[in-house]
């Protein structure tokens, strides 16, 4: 038998940049920007939900509708790419009270200025809690204003999910949420 070499992966370093994020409640989705290779210089453009490609007749939420219809609109906006963020808003989870949906991205970097209102939806970035060195308990107090002062993203509504932590050295986002003691729904008890 010849056995072949496997190296230890190398060793990511913990202390360094995260970034912390409200965790919004909603649906995953994101919208593909996509150059034609049919015809150079013009774009397509595709809806995705957290498991598939989405179509507005095999919708989910409606994010796929709301992308097909402001196509143009999109394109011009985000640029090419693919484009991950949460769908949220009436009907959707939490709803957070809100009377309209709305479409946050995660990529909090590259949508550093990213605001428009685009078919009665407002676009911009997941809101940043905190940025800078891992510290647990920073994590922590983050958390406990959520729990204190509601939701950033949607002022006066009071029971946020949570946050994700963006850690720059893994290029992982892990999650944390106030509800549940952060189980996973596998993991809850039954409810009767």
């Amino acid at each position: 038998m010849t056995v072949e070499f496997t190296p230890w992966p190398k060793t990511k370093r913990l202390f360094r940049d995260i970034t912390v994020t409200e965790k919004l409640d909603g649906t995953n989705a994101a919208v593909h920007i996509y150059e034609n290779a049919d015809a150079p210089g013009t774009y397509g453009i595709a809806a995705q939900s957290r498991n598939r490609i989405i179509t507005p007749d095999l919708d989910n939420y409606g994010f796929a509708r709301w992308v097909h219809e402001n196509a143009s609109a999109l394109a011009e906006l985000l640029g090419p790419g693919l484009h991950f963020g949460e769908w949220w808003g009436r009907g959707i989870q939490r709803g957070y009270g809100l009377d309209e949906r709305r479409f946050s991205l995660f990529n909090t970097d590259y949508h550093r200025h990213t605001y428009a209102v685009i078919g009665g939806v407002e676009i911009q970035r997941v809101p940043v809690l905190y940025q800078g060195t891992f510290n647990e308990a920073r994590i922590r107090s983050t958390l406990g204003r959520l729990a204190q002062y509601g939701s950033v993203a949607a002022p006066g509504f009071m029971n946020p999910e949570g946050v994700c932590v963006w850690h720059s050295q893994t290029r992982q986002v892990l999650k944390v949420t106030l509800d549940s003691n952060d189980a996973g729904k596998w993991e809850l008890p039954p409810t009767n």
